[in-house]
């Protein structure tokens, strides 16, 4: 080989490790990925809202020490997109406050944990945020604790109550959002409840009665009595004014706050919350539950009322086919319903139950345009949120609203409370509330439409 080509060959392979060193050089700083610089800020935001004393998760994730404890078991829940628990498909459609990591994050997460956790520097590393113990989201301005605890047996039996927290305050004002907090989370299903306001000039005795009562849809007049729910004079009317769906709750659910133009809820100084349904799911142990209100005010007089509309089970619009899920079936079924005005979507609650398998809701309009409103393709029980859209989406008069569920009645759901399965339905009254039985539901919260809705940040507040 001569001079002139053996120097070409010299410099075509420096070259050549030049390439391969780079791509190698990038590799090596992202496998030396801290806790101090890369997974804090991840885990801070997406995880410690719930991974903190009196919250869902299961342990603290505060610092260094509790992330290097669980670190392998960290990877595989974010590895595999169990954790943060966000069933709804963010290539479908966007909400307020997702908790979807990007395959970034996950990525440094997995990185870290095979690189031996290393922490960083930790003089420079941020700090957890400062949390109210006691609510989700702050210092409340109001706490409703029970009259008494609920004493739960333990039969494996579910339990519906109708509960009453009656408050009074100095004087009248505006609710911006509530919050109910479950003394035992993982046994309390869901709640509905009313806002109670008495007018101040009439008498009354709600502080009495009965606090707690077995839940019927028959007689309800006569246990919200034996509750002295009603004002004692012999005036009419004789109930006091009822503001409904002012409580929610599920599991995951927080309850959404909107801007000082949206929603609201005129809060007298005598009043109650009557919790009209109270659901504790089964319990192989005797407990007693003190799960309490809290109360959250806003300055702004109320503007704009918020409307929720309930579709499928006890809703609005009819389930096709019939809601019976045969025994060992892979079934779906579909609502729909026609909008008769235009308004301003605010928030969507899809609802199913343990054999629940995948969820689906679109608008069709007029033209034949579709609007998606959201897609969750592996439905869990545990984690039902009330989505709210980072802006009103505006649906026009006559538009359809489509939703399909899809339900895995066999023996290879792990959920399937019958082993073996048995045909399921959404049974009758209170007993469709049941874990064993099923419910389709979807449920949206909206505004009489405005031009400039579009516009409104509902992510800001």
């Amino acid at each position: 080989m001569n001079k002139r080509l053996l120097c070409l060959f010299v410099v075509i392979i420096s070259f050549s490790c030049e390439q391969d060193k780079g791509p190698k050089q990038k590799q090596h700083q992202i496998k030396s990925a801290t806790w101090s610089a890369e997974v804090a800020p991840i885990i801070l935001k997406n995880c410690t809202p719930c991974h903190r004393p009196g919250e869902s998760g299961a342990f603290d994730l505060l610092n260094y020490r509790d992330a290097f404890r669980k670190g392998k078991l960290i990877k595989f829940v974010t590895q595999t997109k169990y954790m943060p628990p966000w069933p709804a498909d963010p290539s479908y459609s966007h909400f307020v406050g997702e908790r979807a990591l990007s395959d970034s994050d996950i990525e440094l997460i997995k990185l870290w944990v095979d690189g031996g956790m290393p922490r960083g520097d930790s003089t420079s590393e941020p700090q957890a945020p400062k949390f109210y113990k006691g609510s989700y989201f702050r210092k409340p301005d109001l706490v409703i604790k029970p009259q008494k605890a609920v004493e739960i047996r333990g039969n494996g039996q579910d339990v519906f109550l109708i509960m009453k927290f009656p408050y009074e305050i100095p004087r009248d004002t505006i609710i911006d959002f509530v919050e109910f907090v479950p003394h035992h989370r993982k046994l309390v299903h869901h709640v509905n409840g009313h806002l109670v306001s008495y007018d101040s000039k009439r008498t009354f005795n709600y502080f009495s009665g009965e606090v707690i009562h077995s839940d019927t849809r028959s007689q309800l007049v006569e246990v919200y009595s034996g509750m002295h729910v009603p004002y004692t004079d012999k005036m009419e009317p004789h109930f006091p004014t009822l503001t409904p769906n002012v409580v929610y709750y599920l599991p995951g659910y927080l309850p959404p706050s909107y801007p000082p133009e949206l929603g609201g809820y005129r809060m007298r100084k005598n009043g109650m919350f009557l919790l009209n349904n109270i659901h504790y799911g089964p319990s192989n142990s005797d407990l007693r539950d003190s799960s309490y209100i809290n109360v959250f005010y806003r300055k702004q007089p109320v503007q704009r009322v918020i409307t929720e509309v309930q579709m499928g089970t006890f809703g609005i619009s009819p389930i096709e086919p019939e809601f019976v899920i045969p025994a060992n079936e892979i079934k779906t079924f579909h609502t729909q319903s026609q909008l008769p005005k235009t308004i301003s979507l605010l928030s969507v609650n899809p609802h199913m139950h343990l054999i629940g398998k995948s969820f689906w809701a679109f608008v069709l309009k007029a033209n034949g345009d579709t609007i998606p409103l959201i897609e969750i393709k592996k439905w869990d029980f545990r984690w039902q949120y009330y989505y709210t859209f980072k802006h009103p989406v505006k649906l026009e008069r006559g538009s359809i609203i489509h939703v399909y569920g899809t339900y895995d009645n066999t023996n290879k759901n792990p959920n399937n409370p019958f082993h073996p399965p048995q045909s399921i339905t959404q049974g009758n009254g209170v007993e469709s509330m049941k874990t064993s039985e099923e419910m389709f539901q979807f449920i949206f919260t909206y505004v009489n439409y405005k031009k400039g809705d579009e516009e409104i940040d509902l992510e800001g507040k």
